[in-house]
């Protein structure tokens, strides 16, 4: 290629001026005839003898690249993310073999009820504590309260493992330590959430919502399907144990914690009442906020049939133990595709509002699909589209609620939050499993899809600041 004498001293001195801004050495009629293809050469001002180059895309031009896990770059981040990776995992796994524990425990004619009552025993702690724990965790070290926390759920997984290795079948047992397992995790929660926010920076905040959702997701693939070949292969007891063990990963990350920041302005060392009923007060006076709690509220507590999977893995479509695995792990196979997905696309969606109410209404119509089917695979797809549009609600729904939440109140806003996040789906148990005594899983599951269809739109009518809301691309 022959060059025009000077051709390159000019192109130095128009590179300093602002020239093509990644190859400073092409001319910017060759930038402009890469960007249009099919324009001549000659029309740009370059040599005939020039042509195009190709480029290929980098992974951050096609918006998922290493800027998608920009969270991940701060190291007190990382170790949470990692830490809760290993232990989410085991904690998804016990809660599919504790269903699976009692229904092995009781008659089929009564499994509808004692699956509900899982539900029962571990949201009663929740509600009970959720006035008290939100308060604590805005008032004292959210990392020592964590290692507390996190302390105690591993005590109690292992008090199951060494009641399954027993052979006890005591019914009341297993409904008490599961119960205990839940008041700590009360009190883990909140702390927990409202650390998050306190590892990365305000810019970097949607992003590490959508990995620690992304994180949930996987955690609650591997756990289910984890727990489907441990309780046929060593057992029920090893699952509860493997458990136990997984605790150790989040402690060790929380001890190794360096260098956070100080509480941000507003934060207060006072527990009391009058704190709790400021965080009560802040999220019921914030529509947004608690609009998307009420959305969540009544999806799960009408569609949610996850203490009748043993039913349907059993008796409807007689898949066995590791057809219930499959089937647990559905909703978050869906759901990891979908939280990855999240990951670059959570910061770029600007009607945030409408995208959370279309989820909603797949999740519903998912779930009455899920109810009318007898096909393994079907059933299986239905409820990996059910952890499709959950995550895609659950991922705005954190985003909104913690960039319109002052660090000060986050811990009482995610308590409060709890009540409906965590009360919803164990509530939804009981009542599933009422509805399944008396007229059996499918109209159970049914009837929940179209309550939550229902529910939904009552709070869109409700909440019109909703339907409309909407924020700059990369807010």
């Amino acid at each position: 290629m022959h060059l025009r004498p000077g051709w390159v001293a000019r192109r130095g001195h128009r590179a300093a001026q602002g020239g093509h801004p990644e190859h400073p050495l092409l001319p910017d009629g060759l930038a402009k005839a890469r960007s249009r293809p099919g324009q001549r050469a000659r029309a740009s001002g370059v040599h005939p003898t020039v042509r195009p180059v190709r480029r290929r895309l980098t992974l951050s031009e096609t918006g998922f690249g290493s800027s998608s896990f920009v969270a991940l770059t701060h190291r007190n981040f990382r170790l949470l993310w990692t830490g809760q990776l290993v232990s989410m995992a085991g904690s998804m796994m016990q809660n599919a073999v504790i269903l699976w524990h009692v229904s092995r425990l009781v008659p089929a004619e009564q499994r509808g009820l004692a699956l509900g009552m899982v539900g029962l025993v571990k949201v009663v702690p929740i509600v009970g504590f959720s006035i008290v724990s939100g308060v604590v965790a805005d008032a004292l070290d959210r990392r020592r309260l964590m290692l507390i926390t996190q302390t105690g759920m591993a005590a109690a997984a292992a008090a199951l493992a060494m009641l399954a290795f027993s052979g006890s079948r005591s019914l009341w047992l297993i409904y008490v330590l599961a119960a205990l397992s839940s008041a700590f995790g009360s009190f883990d929660g909140p702390a927990r959430q409202s650390l998050i926010p306190n590892l990365v920076p305000r810019q970097h905040l949607a992003n590490a919502i959508s990995l620690n959702s992304m994180m949930f997701q996987i955690a609650s693939v591997l756990g289910p399907a984890l727990g489907g070949l441990v309780i046929a292969g060593p057992g029920i007891g090893w699952a509860y144990a493997l458990n136990a063990a997984s605790f150790l990963c989040v402690i060790g990350a929380i001890l190794l914690m360096r260098d956070l920041p100080p509480r941000g302005p507003g934060a207060t060392s006072e527990i009391s009442l009058r704190a709790a009923i400021e965080g009560f007060r802040f999220v019921f006076r914030t529509p947004l906020i608690r609009s998307t709690m009420l959305l969540d509220f009544f999806a799960t507590f009408f569609a949610s049939a996850s203490a009748l999977l043993p039913i349907f893995a059993q008796d409807i479509l007689k898949v066995g133990a590791r057809g219930y695995g499959l089937l647990s792990a559905a909703p978050s196979v869906g759901a990891a595709i979908t939280s990855l997905a999240m990951v670059p696309l959570a910061e770029r969606l600007e009607r945030r509002g409408a995208v959370v109410l279309w989820s909603v209404l797949g999740y519903g119509l998912a779930t009455i699909a899920f109810g009318l089917s007898h096909v393994f695979w079907l059933t299986f797809a239905c409820l990996a589209l059910t952890g499709v549009t959950d995550t895609v609600s659950m991922v705005i729904r954190n985003v909104i609620r913690q960039m319109n939440t002052p660090d000060s109140m986050r811990g009482r806003m995610t308590s409060v939050n709890m009540i409906f996040f965590m009360g919803g789906p164990q509530l939804g148990e009981l009542e599933a499993g009422l509805v399944a005594h008396g007229w059996g899983a499918i109209a159970s599951v049914v009837s929940g899809g179209l309550g939550c269809v229902l529910a939904l739109a009552w709070v869109a009518w409700q909440t019109p600041s909703l339907r409309v809301y909407r924020v700059a691309r990369g807010s």
